[in-house]
């Protein structure tokens, strides 16, 4: 009787597109990175410029239930502070978009969603995340960076000595964009959560992001 032959695993890689539709190839096997390269309406971006202008505080999260497909998030107070802002409608009308297509994408009945204003790197070094995946976008301000597989020895992630010295070997996602980033939980992807970073601002520079996490 012959052994059952194994089944080699995919080559882990990116993919990066501009359509909305490049994010459901983070389901691939092999895939631990999908991007959508979009580009923000103006009036949204205008907006989130506009928030990070006041020079104000901003670190609000949710955690958001959908029962089903129809349930529309409840963003209901979320950035209230700032509602007075031109583009604030648009704005929470696109988070609601991200948090729907992100719960149809998945299945997820759970989101953890988190909107903050930050002026320093949040999580400075070279890392991977425990979670299943994660979306993140950048409204306004320098997106995350990452790193292709086979850059960085996954053994030495935050050893300041082991990462990349060369500009040229750090990815960059530009502000806009949306992507799904595999964590360490999602199944079938262990040991091959995506490296990534925060970007360190500019000194007086900030940036204005959203997260949203699956949790069940």
């Amino acid at each position: 009787m012959l052994a059952p032959s194994l089944k080699p695993r995919p080559v882990v890689h990116q993919v990066l597109g501009e359509t909305p539709q490049t994010l459901t190839r983070v389901l691939e096997d092999g895939v631990n990175l999908a991007v959508w390269q979009r580009q923000l309406p103006a009036h949204i971006s205008d907006f989130g410029c506009m928030l990070l202008s006041l020079n104000e505080p901003l670190a609000e999260s949710l955690v958001l239930e959908l029962p089903n497909e129809d349930t529309e998030p409840n963003l209901h107070g979320l950035a209230s502070g700032f509602s007075d802002l031109e583009g604030y409608a648009g704005f929470i009308a696109d988070v609601s978009w991200l948090v729907s297509a992100f719960a149809c994408l998945l299945g997820a009945k759970r989101i953890g969603l988190r909107v903050r204003v930050l002026d320093k790197a949040m999580c400075p070094r070279f890392h991977v995340d425990h979670v299943p995946v994660r979306l993140i976008t950048t409204y306004c301000g320098i997106g995350s960076q990452w790193l292709k597989e086979g850059v960085m020895d996954r053994q030495k992630l935050g050893k300041p000595e082991a990462e990349p010295t060369e500009n040229s070997l750090v990815e960059h996602i530009a502000s806009g964009e949306v992507a799904l980033l595999k964590g360490e939980k999602w199944h079938g992807n262990e040991g091959f959560g995506l490296i990534h970073r925060s970007p360190q601002p500019a000194p007086g520079e900030r940036r204005l992001i959203l997260t949203l996490d699956w949790l069940g």
